[in-house]
């Protein structure tokens, strides 16, 4: 199955703030620049997360997208819709020293959310398809299309800054 990955249009939110699981909308004019610059095959089923940044898009490319919360972005707990400068430097430090497990903020860690991002992917029909979702869905999926179990997805999610534009695609080959 070939997938193609698509980032959500960037969300209305200052710069500089935490917002991972936060459901934020995108600007018209954000949504219609991604659009227009999408180029994606007509007839494919799309899955989207069911946040509005990526629902938005997603009801705009097909007229029965599928929402699945599994493909929602990492819930930072208390750190949501705060800034990262204000975010006290003891807790970025610890999940600087373990990315895959640590609970920014006290909510989800890039573990599990590596399991349900696994999940979702091992449930998927072996159809090509689109899934409109965020960075962090982009690179754990990236990582199990290549076979890695949920800890080495983490591990490699979280270990590499990603360089995942608003409104990119990254496609997954058949394999």
């Amino acid at each position: 199955m070939m997938l193609i990955l698509v980032r959500h249009p960037k969300p209305l939110v200052a710069p500089g703030i935490c917002y991972g699981s936060t459901d934020l909308v995108v600007a018209p004019e954000q949504l219609e620049q991604t659009l227009a610059a999408l180029r994606l095959p007509a007839g494919l089923p799309v899955y989207s997360s069911p946040l509005r940044r990526c629902a938005t898009l997603a009801s705009r490319l097909s007229a029965a997208p599928i929402y699945d919360a599994r493909l929602a972005e990492m819930h930072f707990g208390d750190w949501e819709m705060q800034p990262w400068d204000a975010i006290p430097r003891a807790g970025i430090d610890a999940w600087a020293a373990d990315m895959a497990n640590y609970r920014p903020g006290g909510g989800e860690n890039v573990l599990r959310m590596a399991e349900r991002i696994s999940a979702f992917y091992h449930a998927l029909p072996q159809d090509d398809a689109i899934i409109v979702c965020h960075a962090g869905s982009i690179r754990l999926l990236t990582a199990c299309h290549a076979g890695l179990a949920p800890a080495q997805m983490a591990l490699q999610a979280a270990q590499a800054a990603h360089q995942i534009g608003y409104g990119a695609t990254v496609i997954l080959p058949s394999r």
